[in-house]
């Protein structure tokens, strides 16, 4: 009996986390989805496209738990957080603030950097660097903090992008400030607790791991990899990796797999391969040839990485390389920029096209089995997949797709 009953549990427990997608890059921030739900075909039309809402700007990506999706945007002068049911897209709260954040180059004015739903809250953090953590019940606010006044951050290229990691009842985030560059904040207050490096922000979201018993919070900042102890900010090492030019970014986010962890960046900068062990690291491999990620993150299945290689603009290619070694095993060149999730043993690839591409994860060659035209304008965010739906948004719709 006892057998029987830990064995629904355990099924209840890997239903709860299927159905959620909390954070940016999914429960695991490695752009995996758990479940098992989703079809292995689509009818020639496409996956049903369940609903449809016309939104504000930005390119942060939603987020799912609870039943509830959060979107981040911005409509006028206001950066806005709704809460909206994630089934129906009814909305249920909506809080909002003022801003006055202008992109420097053009680009959406919007925030960019994915919600995190974790302990009953949603926290936020704005084009102008405001972290903002909510009741994910009512919409209430708790607590609040402008970061950039505060730390005395430099307005950056396109704004704070990267997303916080909530660890240990702390909230971590690559503020970016002079002997601030990465802050942890007190989950419960908003009051900081820690501050490590004075490294400028990236528009990376930090990951986190237990590597030998510890753990371990992964920065890619705009200097480059910093490892380094979440409950204190104790940092075990960095390691530079940035392009020479004044112009480039750290986008992706660290992939980490065992005591491994891969970085990658664009702007003639490349992939470097670590191995951690301790408070030291090894490099296993490193080169500009293999995978040169420009803001998208790669996944990772049976040791092999599928992801974008190249320039954004200059017309990406995708690929899939061997772990171990940087070997390309296979690429479609002049495929576009976007982004790939992780289902099973399937990629999910939302173009920047609006296309979504359904395809095996195989080293031996790229074999789509389905596609779907589902969004119309540029896609940039990050979707979420939960509970068999995938919700994605382009410049002024976001929509919500049946893949059961």
């Amino acid at each position: 009996m006892f057998l029987r009953v830990l064995g629904l549990l355990s099924l209840a427990f890997a239903g709860m986390m299927a159905s959620d997608w909390p954070q940016f890059l999914g429960p695991t921030r490695n752009g995996v989805y758990p479940g098992t739900d989703l079809a292995a075909s689509w009818p020639a039309s496409g996956p049903q496209i369940l609903w449809r809402k016309d939104i504000g700007e930005g390119f942060a990506a939603p987020v799912v738990a609870s039943g509830k999706l959060i979107l981040f945007h911005r409509v006028g002068g206001k950066e806005i957080v709704d809460c909206l049911n994630a089934v129906s897209g009814d909305k249920i709260w909506s809080y909002d603030y003022p801003t006055t954040y202008r992109d420097d180059f053009g680009f959406d004015e919007g925030p960019r950097s994915a919600p995190v739903i974790a302990d009953g809250a949603v926290y936020t953090f704005g084009a102008q660097g405001v972290l903002t953590a909510l009741d994910l019940a009512s919409g209430k606010k708790r607590w609040s903090v402008a970061t950039n006044a505060q730390f005395g951050v430099k307005k950056g290229f396109f704004g704070a992008a990267g997303s916080p990691l909530v660890e240990g009842g702390k909230v971590l985030v690559n503020v970016g400030g002079p002997n601030a560059g990465i802050v942890a904040f007190d989950a419960n207050t908003g009051g900081a607790i820690w501050k490590a490096t004075s490294d400028e922000a990236s528009y990376s979201s930090p990951s986190v791991a237990t590597i030998g018993g510890a753990r371990h919070a992964f920065f890619f900042t705009r200097a480059g990899l910093v490892d380094l102890d979440p409950s204190n900010g104790q940092v075990r090492f960095s390691f530079p990796w940035r392009s020479r030019s004044s112009a480039s970014v750290n986008a992706a986010t660290p992939l980490v797999v065992g005591n491994q962890v891969f970085v990658s960046a664009s702007y003639g900068t490349g992939a470097i391969l670590f191995e951690v062990n301790g408070s030291g690291y090894r490099k296993i491999w490193s080169n500009d040839e293999s995978m040169s990620n420009h803001y998208s993150t790669c996944v990772y299945r049976d040791g092999f990485l599928y992801g974008f290689h190249g320039r954004q603009e200059e017309g990406q290619a995708l690929r899939s390389i061997e772990w171990r070694t940087g070997k390309v095993m296979w690429e479609v060149d002049g495929y576009g920029a976007g982004t790939v999730t992780l289902a099973g043993d399937r990629l999910f690839i939302l173009r920047e096209n609006g296309e979504l591409v359904m395809a095996p994860a195989r080293p031996d060659g790229f074999h789509p089995t389905a596609h779907a035209r589902i969004m119309t304008k540029v896609v940039r965010s990050y979707p979420a997949l939960a509970d068999g739906r995938l919700y994605a948004r382009d410049e002024h719709t976001l929509v919500c797709v049946r893949l059961k």
